[in-house]
C-alpha cells in the first residue's frame, strides 16, 4: 500500500507515508476516491508504523482487520514531530499569494545573459490605515471564533475502523486573518492594501529555454502577520525580425538571385553578434537549408534557408541571354 519493501525500516516508512499524505490528503486533493485512497494509507501505515501490529499483520498477512490495527488512534498523532504541525504547516501557511507575470527577453539577452527589468503587480500597505484595513482612530478586533489564530479545526470519524481525520481550514468569520474589522478604511475597503507597480531586476542565466520559470522568493503579495508569497517570471523570447527560434537554435532566411544560385556566390548573413561570411554552392535549390555551426544560442546552432528571386521583368538583352541559355541547355541534352 505505501509502496516500500518488506525490509523497509521505520524512516524509510514514515517518509513514504508522509508523501502518499500530501498526494492524497483531502484537505488538499478533491478528487473522487482521494479519501477512501487516503484512509487506505492510513491504514497501512497504522500497521507498519508499530512494531507489534506490524509483526502480528506478517504473521497473518492482508487479511487481518483493518479495525483491529487502530482502535481508537487520533490521526495526529502520525504527524507529531513535523516542524509546524504537519498539516497546517503544508495546507494551511499563512502566507501571501504567488504573482506570476511574463517576461519578454531579446534573443542576445539570452544567448549573454544578464539582468532584465520586470514590472510587478503588488500590493503595499494603504496609507491611510497603515496597512490594519480598520479606518483611521480605529483598530482590529481579534476573533472570537478562532482565538486569532485564523484557523477552525474540525474532526471526521469513520466508524468502520474509528480512525479520526483533523481538517484545519481557514476560520469562517475572520476568513483565516484573525482579525474583525467593524469598520474598514474606505481608502482600502478593509483590505490593509493597495495596488502599485514594482520594478525588479532579474538575471537571466545564459540559454535559458523558452517557457522557463524563475522564482524570486518573498516578492509576492503580502500577508497581513505572515510571510509574503513568491514571484514567478516566465521567460518568453521577444519576437526579432530577424529571427525565429527552435531551442538553442535559431532561423532566418535570406534570397539570392537565380544566377547566385546557379554559379554560387558569398552573402552576409546576420548573427546574434556581428555578421558573418557564408559561401553558397552552385546549384543551390530553393528552400535548401544551410547550416552555421555555433551561431544560435549557447548550445545550438544557426540555420540559414535560401530563398531564390526569380526576375519578373527582363530588359531586352537579358531576355536573349535567358534565351540563349535555353538553346545551349536543349541542344546539350
Amino acid at each position: 500500500m505505501l509502496g516500500v519493501p518488506k525490509e523497509s525500516d521505520a524512516k524509510a516508512i514514515r517518509d513514504a507515508f508522509r508523501e502518499l499524505a500530501l498526494k492524497y490528503h483531502p484537505d488538499r486533493n478533491r478528487d473522487p476516491g482521494s479519501e477512501d485512497r487516503f484512509r487506505e494509507i492510513a491504514q497501512a501505515y497504522a500497521v507498519l508504523s508499530d512494531p507489534q501490529k506490524r509483526a502480528e499483520y506478517d504473521r497473518k498477512g492482508s487479511g487481518f482487520p483493518a479495525g483491529d490495527f487502530f482502535g481508537k488512534m487520533d490521526f495526529g498523532d502520525l504527524f507529531e514531530g513535523f516542524p509546524g504541525g504537519f498539516f497546517e504547516g503544508l495546507f494551511h501557511r499563512n502566507r501571501g499569494e504567488d504573482i506570476e507575470v511574463t517576461l519578454e527577453v531579446p534573443l542576445w539577452r539570452i544567448a549573454k545573459g544578464g539582468k532584465e527589468k520586470v514590472v510587478v503587480p503588488v500590493d503595499s500597505a494603504c496609507p491611510d490605515c497603515g496597512g490594519s484595513g480598520a479606518a483611521p482612530g480605529t483598530s482590529p478586533k481579534t476573533c472570537q471564533a478562532c482565538g486569532g489564530t485564523g484557523r477552525k479545526s474540525t474532526r471526521k470519524k469513520w466508524s468502520e475502523n474509528e480512525i479520526v481525520i483533523e481538517q484545519v481550514g481557514p476560520c469562517p468569520d475572520c476568513g483565516g486573518t484573525g482579525r474583525i474589522i467593524e469598520k474598514p478604511c474606505p481608502a482600502c475597503g478593509g483590505k490593509g492594501r493597495v495596488r502599485r507597480e514594482e520594478t525588479l531586476e532579474v538575471s537571466i542565466p545564459p540559454g535559458i529555454g523558452e517557457g522557463s520559470i524563475l522564482r524570486i522568493q518573498g516578492k509576492g503579495m503580502p500577508y497581513p502577520g505572515g510571510a509574503p508569497g513568491d514571484l514567478y517570471v516566465v521567460v518568453k523570447s521577444a519576437k526579432d525580425p530577424r529571427f525565429e527560434r527552435d531551442g538553442a537554435d535559431l532561423w532566418c532566411a535570406e534570397t539570392i538571385s537565380l544566377i547566385d544560385a546557379v554559379l554560387g556566390t558569398k552573402i552576409r548573413v546576420p548573427t546574434l553578434d556581428r555578421p558573418a561570411e557564408v559561401d553558397i554552392p552552385p546549384g543551390t535549390q530553393p528552400d535548401a537549408v544551410l547550416r552555421i555551426r555555433g551561431k544560435g544560442l549557447p548550445g545550438g546552432d544557426l540555420y540559414l534557408r535560401i530563398r531564390i528571386l526569380v526576375p519578373e521583368k527582363l530588359s531586352g538583352m537579358e531576355r536573349d541571354l535567358y534565351r540563349k541559355l535555353r538553346e545551349i541547355s536543349a541542344g546539350g541534352s
